[in-house]
């Protein structure tokens, strides 16, 4: 797929929208929207795995079938949900996160606001609107519309109090060679600005469990989680998987931009860990 402007200036801009305009969608949005979900190519991850995104109209939280999707809290007027669907596997989750995030991206750039949810909505109703394999389930959903201008000061205020602008420092988050030396932005040359957008990417609750180690040579770049014991284990699968997903999307997409060449893989450092709820997860390899 291809970005019109700049990925790196578009996610520094998304906000997450929780009131949209009463304005519906225009047909030649939702004409590109379902272009975009059912071309494949949008929906496979770097390592081949495929999920699938449903496009459902709503009208006061009504679906066209007649299901009420509900109005979740502080989402007031979507005009629309994104419902995305995938096997409930570590990497499938993570793949599926990595390309619902592009999406989210995309989304951003034609000025139509998403907030990423995986456990304030309601699977079942959601459940009845589409129809689901055997090993499917809905990890994540994201209302769409046009952002509420007059409502931006509310968001503000929300975005206050759910802490979505207190973002972890550096020292918190990236490591240089070891994870007892924290990685200074000086010291991450043209692996600034990617890194970057990786610390100031969405996540749920705002947990940013992403770690993230740079080899002393430079060549390599390793990602890890760091649990939240027991986050997300009522809803059966673990949501930090995806924050790990839009992690490599929003790295991806800044090294893309700036020409910095590399791949995904799944190489397993021996690294000595910080603590039990570190886990890693995949690598980017520089060409």
């Amino acid at each position: 797929m291809r970005f019109n402007k700049s990925p790196i200036e578009t996610m520094k801009k998304r906000q997450s929208i929780r009131n949209f305009d009463t304005q519906t969608i225009k047909d030649s949005h939702v004409k590109r929207i379902k272009e975009y979900i059912s071309n494949e190519e949008n929906l496979v991850g770097p390592f081949g795995s495929k999920g699938r995104i449903e496009f459902i109209q709503v009208t006061n939280n009504v679906s066209d079938k007649g299901i009420k999707l509900g109005t979740y809290g502080f989402i007031k007027n979507p005009q629309a949900y994104l419902t995305g669907v995938a096997q409930n596997g570590k990497y499938s989750l993570v793949e599926f996160a990595y390309t619902f995030q592009k999406l989210v991206v995309w989304l951003t750039e034609l000025e139509i606001g998403t907030c990423w949810m995986g456990g304030t909505f309601n699977r079942n109703s959601f459940e009845q609107e589409i129809q689901l394999a055997d090993e499917e389930f809905i990890p994540c959903i994201t209302p769409i519309g046009y952002p509420n201008q007059k409502q931006r000061v509310f968001d503000k205020a929300l975005r206050y109090v759910v802490k979505a602008d207190n973002k972890k420092p550096w020292d918190k988050l990236f490591y240089d060679s070891t994870f007892e030396v924290p990685l200074n932005q000086e010291n991450a040359g043209s692996l600034e600005i990617p890194i970057e957008m990786v610390r100031i990417g969405p996540s749920a609750s705002n947990k940013q469990p992403w770690r993230l180690l740079l080899t002393r040579d430079r060549k390599v770049c390793h990602f890890f989680i760091e649990h939240t014991p027991n986050y997300s284990s009522k809803l059966g699968y673990d949501m930090q998987l995806l924050d790990m997903g839009i992690a490599m999307c929003q790295f991806e997409l800044a090294c893309k931009e700036l020409d910095i060449k590399g791949d995904w893989s799944v190489t397993n450092p021996t690294l000595k860990l910080p603590n039990e709820h570190t886990e890693y997860i995949v690598s980017w390899n520089f060409l």
